[in-house]
Parts: C-alpha cells; structure tokens; sequence
C-alpha cells in the first residue's frame, strides 16, 4: 500500500515537471507576442567566406536594434539549398523584412518572389538577386570598381603587357558588373588578359592554384587582377614563391587590413576600398523603413533585375593607394595605423 502511494505521489511529480517544461518551450512564443511591435527582419548571408561579411553583420544587426528592430541572422555556408531553405524558414516566421547577401544571383529568384508574394518586402544586398523584383537592391558601384582597377593597370603599365584576371565565382552578378568596367577601361589598350579563372565560392585558396597554373603557361607577365583582397593575398603567395611579388602589378578590393599592408610594403598597388560600414548601416535603415512603410529617401536611381525595375542605392568605391592610405583608410577608421603600418621599416 505505502508502495503505490509513493509510486502515485512520483507519478503526480513527473506530471508536474512534464508541465513546467512545456511552459518553459512555449514561453519564447509569449515573449514573442509581447514584443510584437518590434520590426523582424531575416539577413542571410551567404558565407563568411569573405573578411568583410562580419564585420557587416555586427553593424547591421546593431543599427537595427537601434532602430527598435530585432534582426535574425542566418548563414549559409556556401550552400544555395541552405539558403533557400534559410528564406524559406523566414517565410515561415512571417518576418517583416528579408535582406540576403546571395550566393548565386539566379537560383534564389524564385523564393525571393515567394516572399514578396507573401507580402514581405526584400532587399537584395550588395548582390542583385536576378528577377526578384526586390524592393531595394544597396551596393557598391561594381563597374566603377572594375574601372578603378584598371585605370591602376594603365598608370603602372603604360606600354602594355600581358595580365591574370583572377576573379569571383560567376553565380555573384558583382563579378560581371566589375569584369564590364575593367573591360571597357582596357578596351584599345595593349594590355592583354591572357589568363583567367573563376574561384568557386569566393575560396580564396584556388586564387593560389589558379596563378601558379597561369605563370606556368605565361610567365612574363605585367600584372595580375583580383576579384578582391582574399584572393589578392593567395595571388601575392603565388607571385612570392615565383620572385614576382612586388615586381608585378597586384590590385584587390575590399580594403582588407592584409591588402593595406602589403600596398605599405609595395607588394599590391591598390584595393579598391568599400566603406561597407555605411553599406550595412544603410542597408538596416532602409529595411527598417521597408517593414514601417515609410518611404525610401536618398535613391535617385533603379536597376534592372532581368525582368524588373527596383529602386537601387549605389554607394561610391574609392582606389586605396600608398599615397591616400592616410586619408581614406587610417583616418577614416577602418584600420589602425599601427596595423596598417606593422611591416613598414621605420
């Protein structure tokens, strides 16, 4: 008899605790509701592949939350299933606003349409998502980055040459916008591409490969571009291990605090330098404004996804050099003197 006492008294305990966990699993969905008023916004990124997207990530989501939005943060890992399914998993939670750095431009059309068809405004950025009339596409002008690139090449190597293009993978539409600039600047000259390989992934260490592969076929050349500073450094590795780091033109983008260095020491002539503090400051304010309705100020221009118009803010790159590394980068706040400087002989 005293057994089944106990045993009853057990059970009543267990249902008991059984209860107070389901209320602590539902208490997230309450909390939820309480703060109801507080704008959701969904940003994806591709990968962190790329120095840059950090650094990105932690001025947006502050921005926003001052802004009195909450920002969930997804990462892909280079996978596009992964990303699709992370859309789709914001989709799901109804959130206000979808910002995506995408992994390939063309096969996330579909699920950004199935966004906005949920009455979920989109935002395309730094990558233009091809045919998914997103309600803003923010980045940098690529064509001009491509131009600041060989307009570096000209100045450096004035009666030609042959050069590498070591670029981006082609699924990133910023990689054929920059390909067109640097393109129509070398259009007539006598610099020649005579080499060119896309790095899937934006994995830095094929830049490494694809060089080594390309001076085995070529070796007398004048330079080399890169698609930006990560594949730049393994390019630079490259050209060290063959004695041409520093006697050959090196240009990358993004202002990445290696690429300074080595643009201090004299092994890259330039990278060209995207305040991408102000693109993901920006980038959160205008989705802020998205999810309240508000109208979007300072766009003058749209550009065409394939199918549609949207509304497009471009932001300004500028060509970093020894000469203006000062002004730009060091006084701008990007990187630290001491860092910038740490290879340089006194």
């Amino acid at each position: 008899m005293a057994a089944a006492v106990l045993a009853a008294i057990l059970f009543l305990y267990a249902c008991m605790a059984l209860g107070g966990c389901r209320k602590a699993e539902e208490a997230p969905e309450t909390r939820q509701e309480e703060t109801g008023d507080r704008l959701q916004i969904g940003l994806s990124f591709e990968s962190y592949v790329i120095e840059r997207w950090i650094r990105e990530r932690d001025v947006f989501v502050s921005t926003a939350k001052e802004l009195g939005a909450d920002v969930n943060v997804q990462n892909a890992n280079g996978d596009v299933q992964e990303q699709i399914a992370q859309i789709e998993y914001f989709i799901k939670k109804q959130m206000d606003v979808i910002a995506v750095v995408a992994g390939d431009c063309d096969a996330l059309s579909d699920v950004m349409k199935k966004a906005k068809d949920a009455g979920i405004k989109t935002v395309s950025y730094d990558r233009l998502i091809n045919n998914s009339d997103c309600d803003l596409y923010i980045s940098f002008n690529n064509e001009l980055v491509g131009r600041l690139m060989a307009e570096c090449f000209l100045e450096y190597a004035p009666d030609g040459g042959d050069i590498f293009m070591i670029q981006g993978p082609k699924t990133d539409g910023n990689v054929h916008q920059i390909r067109k600039g640097f393109d129509d600047v070398l259009k007539g000259s006598r610099l020649n591409v005579v080499y060119e390989a896309n790095c899937e992934g934006w994995l830095a260490e094929h830049a490494f490969t694809y060089v080594k592969e390309g001076l085995a076929r070529h070796r007398d050349i004048v330079g080399v571009m890169c698609g930006n500073d990560d594949l730049a450094t393994q390019a630079f590795r490259a050209l060290s291990e063959e004695r041409l780091a520093g006697k050959v033109i090196l240009t990358g983008q993004d202002g990445d605090l290696m690429a300074c260095q080595r643009i201090m020491e004299g092994t890259q002539n330039m990278t060209a330098f995207k305040s991408v503090e102000e693109e993901a400051r920006l980038a959160a304010e205008y989705a802020v404004m998205l999810g309240r309705g508000e109208e979007l100020t300072g766009i003058t221009k749209t550009i065409n996804d394939g199918t549609y118009d949207i509304p497009y803010r471009e932001l300004l790159p500028v060509a970093v050099t020894k000469e203006n590394m000062d002004d730009v980068i060091i006084k701008g706040g990007f990187h630290a003197k001491e860092d910038v400087y740490l290879n340089v002989k006194k």
